[in-house]
């Protein structure tokens, strides 16, 4: 941690909480639910600096029994157990809450602002140091103890108050992009059903001109090796066919690739073992990838690389690919190109497949732009966060006040 100014203090924890409200655990055990009843939270509750509002209830009498652990609005609830470090101030609505095991109330006293140490809390670097301090074999939890050992620096309460705006400011745009990117989503699902449901041979109502096929008629299995400078590609659940290097991990792959299968540029990869997840994409890239994978070229004339990269991800046809897929066990399941071949689909014709691939492709841009720009806020924030929540950065404030 920087060195502090001299207006910059460091607290315990525990000596930022009110003396009448000190850091307890959550009691109440999860019990029947008790629709009506007292609402209590759950260390999986608090995800996003936010308290979920599909909260499980109790009886009157058993939250009266325990109002050791009552939580209200402006209350943090910090998770002790299992996402570490989780954390989210009771908002106004949630009049009377209880905690259960695994979570912890903190009701900061006047040295500070609640909203501040909530952010305190999660500044980057004592995040990985509250995490770090979990202990346990089944499962990671720090005590209560240890909470209340952890240091928090408090600027004047003036400027506590302008950090805080700040950060709240990050935190408003990435809700209306989060927003955004869930909306995004929503529309994709829409359309894509209404597309792909009439796919399906089980569909009543399709247009005369749709024809139907085997997967068979409509695509080959390409089976060639790829050459020495050929790069190594994958295939992911959310990003399709991309260079190897983009996951971030060590290549586990073999010195020896001349049984990787070639993947060009309008093929499709599946990986043989998880199509029954969707485990799909479209390459744009020319590559060689592991023979855990099939690798099949569409049929120009019947149907379109682009419209049947979105088909392969509608629930029908993943529901066809489980269906079909081969093995005792989920572990095991695979789907083969010559099983693969016989699963049938009603296709529209190409003019129209490429009016839906054109509208999908289009939702599914917009959402890889939403998804950048979030990612660049959230990076921002965390910067944000190390510099002023350390007093690397300070803010000026004109008054004792607070207002600048």
């Amino acid at each position: 941690m920087p060195n502090l100014k001299n207006d910059w203090v460091i607290f315990p924890l525990a000596n930022v909480v009110r003396a009448d409200k000190p850091i307890v655990y959550g009691i109440v055990q999860a019990g029947p639910e008790c629709p009506g009843g007292v609402p209590y939270i759950k260390s999986t509750d608090v995800r996003g600096n936010i308290v979920l509002s599909s909260l499980s209830r109790t009886t009157r009498e058993i939250a009266d029994r325990y109002r050791r652990s009552v939580v209200v609005p402006g209350d943090i609830v910090f998770s002790l157990r299992g996402n570490i470090g989780e954390l989210a101030i009771v908002p106004p609505g949630l009049l009377e809450a209880n905690l259960t095991q695994g979570t912890a109330r903190i009701s900061v006293n006047d040295r500070a602002l609640n909203d501040y140490v909530a952010f305190a809390l999660h500044e980057p670097a004592l995040r990985r140091r509250i995490i770090r301090l979990g202990k346990g074999s089944t499962f990671q939890e720090i005590s209560l103890e240890t909470l209340r050992k952890i240091e928090i620096p408090l600027p004047p309460l003036s400027e506590q108050r302008k950090i805080a705006e700040i950060l709240r400011t990050w935190d408003e745009a990435i809700e209306k992009l989060e927003a955004l990117r869930a909306a995004n989503e929503v529309h994709y699902k829409a359309i894509s059903k209404r597309f792909f449901d009439a796919c399906h041979p089980s569909f009543h109502g399709r247009p005369h001109a749709w024809q139907q096929y085997e997967l068979g008629d409509v695509f080959h299995e390409r089976s060639q090796s790829g050459e020495g400078n050929d790069r190594l590609l994958s295939i992911t659940m959310s990003s399709g066919v991309i260079d190897r290097e983009e996951i971030g991990r060590k290549d586990t792959s073999t010195d020896d690739k001349s049984n990787y299968k070639l993947i060009l540029p309008g093929d499709i990869g599946y990986n043989t073992m998880r199509m029954w997840q969707g485990v799909s994409g479209l390459s744009a890239l020319r590559g060689i990838i592991s023979p855990a994978y099939t690798v099949i070229t569409p049929i120009s004339s019947r149907i379109l690389g682009r419209y049947a990269a979105h088909l392969f991800k509608s629930r029908r046809m993943v529901f066809d690919f489980e269906r079909y897929s081969q093995g005792l066990t989920s572990d095991t399941w695979n789907l083969k190109f010559p099983t693969f071949s016989r699963i049938k689909v009603f296709l529209p014709p190409i003019e129209e497949q490429k009016k839906q691939a054109n509208l999908l492709d289009s939702l599914t841009a917009e959402g890889a732009v939403i998804g950048k720009q979030l990612e660049t806020l959230i990076r921002q924030k965390r910067g944000l966060m190390q510099k002023l929540l350390t007093g690397e950065w300070r803010i000026k404030v004109n008054d004792q006040t607070g207002r600048s």
